[in-house]
């Protein structure tokens, strides 16, 4: 552990380093060493790394003060916040998950206003917008060329996902795509057709049904939509992705290779999953953020779908070497919950229980993702750790208690929301806020009215650092302290102190930082300094730029 100490003025200028107990002392820069690496020589820093039999606890520390962010996870952090837009079949029929049964027509939007959406996401701090371009239901919402259940059986087949990124980039936001590998039309039709009978009888005979039970019997009488591929329990074997189809348009471009092929070995669900991907990376990308989740809700039905996610990320990784996956190797990790708030003692390097490019990195966590700790030294050196990997927290929640827009239902407040700003970006996890738009193609005024407050208050807020006083000190009740996370996530614990008529007094503790820390005070503070102390760090902390802010009025 060491510990270091940063003072600034309490304007928020750019931070220096000074030795521990010499705030009155001539100010330098904190000298870069070596950290301890237990043995085994210095360790070079990586996203993921390995973790061996032979090492210590001592050397898996050092290790873990050496992982690191990629680029596009860098990228990603600094963006705080992402639209998430869940628009689709569910729309239509006021559900949350879907049966995948639904009659495609029943997808009939008034307009689809992507231009309205993304300017309601830009006036409330979005930097990046991410479509649901197939829920569990598996209705696309774009023009596929694998599946019947898609928009081209709506009326006026409009492609959605066409719409979204090209709006998104005309504003000038990134784009991210969340395509669900859960898929109700992919269910096998023999099986469903027994399935509905079974529950039919149940709910003669008294049972009581669950919500998955009770949307699949009011659509009992359709078939799912797709061709039954979804845990229809096919053999592995080897697929050529993009599948090419007859009249394919491609055709001419992947037998020149001016669109890359992939030999992979999977059953017929991931091939189909996987010309999907395919179709949204070379026809929609670039994409900055892809998201697939684990949820299955037909598994207690007995519906299981075994998913290679390596083939999966192998592909994922050659199209777009810097996108980030949600649960991917090099990528993000959900928080934990759904109510867009990060742990106070929040880590983005994490211990793994296999290599993170094999699975989805969600399970590999070895306490699981709602875990309280998931990162500390404890868990870094338990038994049965493999890697150690840049896994940082993503906060999802939705503006509404739904996902998809429900007409009885209202939009959090522009209070609320900038709460969970300060819970999520300011926990170092980035805030994923849903803003899902109504049947008639549009966000709802209410929603738009709340969220335009909401961006303005955080850009008044922590748009830069609060002015000084005439007499040259700061009024302030918001401390925002940072590391440099090029070099990792280091610190395990540290006060804040302010000079206040002279006397230096703590005002906040911490543990960790990562991209960023906010510690809201009880109470405005007028300081003419402010120090940060490290008390306890991985290896050689390395912060960057601490800054004062007040949010009361």
């Amino acid at each position: 552990m060491t510990s270091r100490r940063q003072i600034l003025g309490a304007l928020g200028a750019a931070p220096v380093i000074a030795a521990l107990g010499s705030a009155g002392a001539h100010a330098t820069t904190a000298a870069t060493t070596a950290a301890p690496t237990g043995g085994g020589g210095r360790v070079r820093p990586a996203s993921i790394i390995p973790v061996t039999a032979k090492d210590t606890p001592e050397r898996i520390i050092a290790k873990a003060a050496h992982v690191v962010p990629r680029k596009g996870q860098m990228g990603w952090q600094r963006r705080e916040i992402t639209a998430f837009t869940h628009f689709g079949m569910n729309t239509f029929t006021n559900r949350e998950w879907g049966s995948g049964t639904e009659d495609e027509a029943t997808f009939a939007p008034i307009t689809v206003d992507a231009d309205q959406w993304i300017r309601t996401y830009k006036a409330m701090g979005a930097e990046l917008a991410m479509i649901t371009a197939k829920h569990h239901d598996g209705f696309t919402l774009f023009p596929s060329r694998y599946t019947p259940h898609s928009i081209l059986k709506s009326p006026g087949q409009p492609n959605v996902v066409r719409r979204y990124v090209d709006s998104a980039r005309a504003h000038k936001l990134r784009v991210g795509i969340y395509l669900s590998p859960s898929d109700g039309s992919e269910l096998p039709h023999a099986w469903h057709t027994t399935w509905i009978e079974s529950l039919r009888k149940k709910q003669a005979e008294g049972g009581t049904l669950t919500s998955v039970e009770l949307t699949a019997l009011a659509d009992g009488d359709r078939s799912p939509g797709g061709l039954g591929r979804f845990g229809n329990g096919s053999a592995v074997k080897e697929h050529t992705i993009p599948t090419l189809v007859e009249g394919d348009d491609r055709a001419d471009d992947v037998r020149s290779g001016k669109l890359p092929t992939f030999t992979v070995h999977v059953n017929d669900y991931d091939a189909y999953y996987l010309n999907l991907v395919y179709e949204l990376f070379t026809e929609y990308g670039p994409l900055d953020e892809f998201w697939l989740d684990g949820a299955n809700p037909w598994a207690d039905a007995g519906i299981t779908q075994e998913y290679r996610f390596d083939e999966w990320f192998r592909v994922i990784k050659a199209l777009s070497p810097d996108t980030v996956v949600f649960g991917g190797p090099n990528g993000v990790r959900w928080v934990g919950n759904e109510n867009g708030v990060g742990r106070e003692t929040e880590w983005s390097v994490v211990p793994t229980t296999a290599d993170p490019r094999t699975f989805h990195g969600e399970w590999l966590l070895p306490h699981g993702p709602t875990a309280a700790d998931i990162g500390s030294r404890a868990r870094l050196t338990e038994s049965g750790v493999t890697h150690l990997s840049w896994f940082p927290a993503e906060a999802d929640v939705s503006n509404r208690p739904g996902w998809f827009h429900h007409p009885d239902q209202k939009p959090k407040s522009a209070a609320q929301l900038f709460d969970l700003y300060e819970k999520s970006v300011g926990r170092n996890a980035t805030l994923l806020l849903n803003v899902p738009p109504s049947k008639a193609g549009t966000v709802d005024a209410a929603d738009v009215a709340e969220l335009t407050a909401f961006g303005e208050r955080v850009r008044k807020v922590y748009g830069r650092p609060v002015a000084k006083n005439a007499d040259g000190t700061t009024t302030f009740d918001r401390v925002a302290v940072r590391e440099d996370i090029e070099h990792g996530q280091r610190v395990e614990e540290f006060a804040v102190e302010a000079e206040i008529d002279g006397s230096w007094q703590q005002i906040a503790t911490g543990t960790t930082i990562g991209y960023q820390r906010i510690l809201p005070l009880a109470a405005p503070v007028t300081a003419s300094r402010v120090r940060i102390t490290v008390l306890a760090s991985r290896a050689e902390p390395r912060l960057g730029r601490t800054t004062l802010h007040r949010a009361a009025d």
